[in-house]
């Protein structure tokens, strides 16, 4: 990691991520108190089982959350992207260590943030704890929403579910339709859905016939996002 000042990148970060979601006077005075550091590629910001208690806010880029298992392979738990907090469970729980090793794909942009200073700063910005609690809220109930799917859906529509969810978090807007701005491997979106690759191939060429997608080279377009999440047995998206 080197130390380093980096430009915030605020324009890019999505309205339902911590920082995209505070107010302009909240976030800017939470961002003074960070020390400002750059990860290069595959470097990571946080390990599992480390004691350190420690949060990472993510300026720019994005980074990947993977926990080891007992067979000594890893498992793709999320992706996180500039706006978000990492490291928070941590924070929250002092005694407990890391639960996940955190990791940059490309080059991210990021503020440290010392627990003590975070815990003060929430004592004195209910916005700010709120945010958090949400955050956690929210990730609690997108993890136990996918143990749910890997027992009771088929794969395609597990898939539909996670590139919808990623297109309403992370996509931008073009011409076709929603990119997705999140570089993923097949094996990755087959990790993210609880499949093996060979079967996430299928499925990724069962939404590309229907015109619902087009893949590109770590690029996924969602062409028709009310379509998909009929595929994924969800609501539609209110405008």
């Amino acid at each position: 990691m080197t130390q380093q000042f980096v430009s915030p990148g605020r324009e890019g970060w999505p309205a339902r991520s911590f920082l995209g979601g505070l107010s302009e006077p909240v976030r800017t005075e939470l961002l003074k108190l960070g020390t400002r550091c750059r990860y290069l590629h595959e470097e990571a910001l946080l390990r599992e089982g480390d004691r350190s208690n420690h949060v990472v806010l993510l300026r720019s880029g994005f980074v990947k959350v993977t926990s080891r298992l007992d067979n000594g392979h890893e498992a793709l738990l999320a992706i996180r992207v500039g706006g978000d907090i990492v490291g928070e469970m941590a924070a929250m729980d002092e005694d407990a260590p890391r639960s996940a090793t955190v990791t940059a794909c490309g080059e991210v942009a990021a503020s440290i943030v010392r627990e003590s200073d975070l815990r003060l700063f929430l004592d004195s910005h209910s916005e700010a704890a709120r945010a958090i609690n949400r955050i956690v809220v929210r990730r609690l109930r997108w993890a136990n929403q996918r143990r749910v799917e890997f027992g009771g859906y088929p794969l395609k529509v597990r898939l539909a579910r996670v590139l919808a969810d990623l297109a309403t978090s992370y996509g931008h807007p073009v011409p076709r339709g929603l990119v997705i701005g999140v570089d993923l491997t097949q094996p990755e979106m087959a990790a993210l859905t609880g499949s093996a690759e060979v079967t996430i191939h299928k499925a990724l060429a069962e939404l590309r016939r229907g015109g619902l997608i087009t893949t590109g080279y770590r690029r996924t377009t969602v062409l028709d996002l009310d379509r998909l999440r009929e595929v994924a047995r969800l609501d539609a998206v209110v405008p």
